[in-house]
């Protein structure tokens, strides 16, 4: 790849990943799923504070349909920064992206606090489908996580 492809497509994985961030904190289900690959990999199982491997799900559509319900009644903000983007080959990159976010619970929901601020990183692989790219696998390691 050319130094210029490698920068289209870093950018291409930069607004797929706010695509992300903006389709989860609105609740468009059908667009975060576009996000992924079919074949993803969801890795949430160190993000909780302790070890639990329901976290761990397979499958873009099985994954959003463990993601809504949780979500419907948290109102949720999540930034992502600082992204480094390795371009692998032309259909295969990988990311790290530093990472808050802000949950605000509301009545009706099975969550046991009523907010949370947490920081952390994505981990990530790409992958380029059909020309467009789409996360593969994510997973969110956590660094902190304050909870009221």
């Amino acid at each position: 790849m050319t130094e210029a492809e490698k920068i289209a497509a870093t950018l291409e994985i930069h607004a797929l990943k706010a695509r992300y961030f903006r389709t989860m904190d609105m609740k468009d289900w059908a667009g975060l799923e576009a996000t992924f690959a079919p074949d993803l990999i969801a890795d949430f199982r160190e993000s909780t504070g302790e070890p639990d491997e329901s976290q761990l799900t397979h499958g873009a559509a099985p994954y959003v349909a463990k993601l809504a319900p949780i979500l419907e009644h948290i109102q949720t903000v999540h930034h992502g920064h600082m992204p480094e983007i390795t371009i692998e080959s032309p259909d295969r990159a990988t990311g790290i992206w530093a990472m808050e976010d802000k949950l605000w619970v509301q009545e009706g929901s099975p969550l046991p606090f009523k907010w949370m601020h947490g920081y952390g990183h994505y981990h990530e692989r790409y992958v380029r489908i059909g020309g467009e790219w789409r996360i593969q696998e994510i997973r969110l390691s956590r660094i902190r996580v304050d909870v009221g």
